[in-house]
């Protein structure tokens, strides 16, 4: 008499199947887990080991002891291998914390020209004094081990992160202020900002500084449908020169005032006070958000302003390192995208002209900017 088929009964939800179907198609999973998943799948749909394995390729055994550990511990605890006993680790735990605590110091602490610990020199170093400082399972350490034993600890002496130190000790003031003033805006839009316009103008300014004016030794040549999808150019080119962007925007208006010129001095930014001054009616007075560059706050700056009528220009200063608050920087932005990214002139003239062309045209029909961060107007 045939014996009756052995059922092992495997639960499985929904969100389980489906992390179980991801496992099965992945290319960076490990091989043993992408099998045990095809064995579950296969088994959930067709209740037959003998069936499944022959369907994987494996041993009856192998389907069996695969659905009953799945039927212990879950499906997807019962992909990953058993836990083993192993052998004692060759490196001792001190070893490993000396070995960490070494890849935290400079290689120039230890008298090395290197800047950064690369792996070979942390093992070569490790294998040289780690015994002398305790530690003789290090005499044998090799590169790959020195990878596993920074990895498990999450440390990456080979790489380096930059982070930006706050050096403004008012930092939380000025960005106060200049957040201030776009609530202002906002409040000013909301009770009719071509009206308040006149009273009083709000423009957020800063400069782009070595703009490329960069030429091409020969014509580009234009995409060739089904040969060649997108513009080809010579790897060789010319450089005329930079050129800077001043630029301010109206936050009421969405205007932009800018001026093109080589370079920015104090001159090219009492020219470009002069462009505001000449935009407003004299009874507007204009706030202008900048950075604390030498030229806008030179002796010639101060000359100039003390000339113009009292309350017609008022600065407000944004904190070092804090170039994120100007919204000015949001239109750079566009125009790096836009305009300036992959630009090609046969001169500093040129490029002049094709970025005058591009603020005329959104003048023609202007981009109010506003800040979008947690401004509450009922406060």
């Amino acid at each position: 008499m045939v014996a009756a088929r052995r059922i092992i009964a495997v639960s499985i939800d929904a969100d389980q199947r489906r992390a179980l179907v991801e496992i099965s198609r992945s290319r960076t999973e490990p091989a043993n887990r992408v099998e045990r998943a095809c064995i579950v799948l296969a088994y959930l749909d067709n209740p037959s080991a003998y069936a499944v394995a022959g369907q994987i390729g494996v041993s009856q055994q192998t389907v069996t002891r695969c659905l009953e550990r799945a039927a212990e511990l879950g499906v997807l605890a019962a992909l990953d291998d058993r836990a083993r006993a192993g052998r004692d680790a060759a490196i001792t735990p001190e070893a490993r914390a000396w070995l960490v605590a070494l890849a935290c110091a400079k290689p120039t602490q230890f008298g090395y020209p290197h800047e950064l610990w690369t792996t070979r020199l942390l093992a070569a170093h490790a294998r040289d004094h780690g015994p002398g400082a305790g530690h003789p399972s290090l005499v044998k350490l090799a590169q790959g081990t020195v990878c596993k034993v920074l990895a498990a600890h999450a440390v990456k002496p080979h790489r380096v992160r930059y982070y930006l130190e706050r050096r403004d000790p008012e930092f939380e003031p000025k960005m106060a202020e200049v957040l201030c003033v776009y609530r202002e805006v906002e409040m000013r839009r909301a009770a009719g900002g071509a009206a308040n316009a006149r009273e009083i103008a709000v423009v957020s300014y800063d400069e782009k500084p070595g703009i490329q004016a960069i030429g091409t030794t020969a014509p580009d040549l234009p995409p060739v449908p089904g040969a060649h999808p997108t513009i080809s150019r010579d790897h060789e080119y010319k450089r005329h020169g930079t050129v800077t962007l001043m630029a301010g925007i109206d936050l009421l208006t969405g205007q932009v005032h800018a001026l093109v010129r080589d370079r920015h001095r104090r001159r090219e930014f009492i020219e470009f006070l002069n462009i505001l001054n000449a935009a407003y009616p004299t009874a507007t007075a204009i706030k202008i958000i900048l950075d604390n560059h030498s030229a806008d706050v030179s002796r010639e700056t101060k000359s100039w302003l003390a000339a113009r009528p009292e309350g017609r220009f008022q600065f407000v200063f944004t904190p070092k390192h804090g170039s994120w608050l100007n919204l000015v920087e949001g239109f750079f932005a566009k125009a790096a995208r836009s305009v300036l990214r992959h630009i090609r002139v046969n001169s500093k003239h040129e490029l002049k002209q094709r970025i005058t062309e591009f603020i005329n045209d959104l003048n023609r029909d202007p981009v109010v900017h506003r800040w979008h961060y947690q401004i509450d107007l009922t406060a």
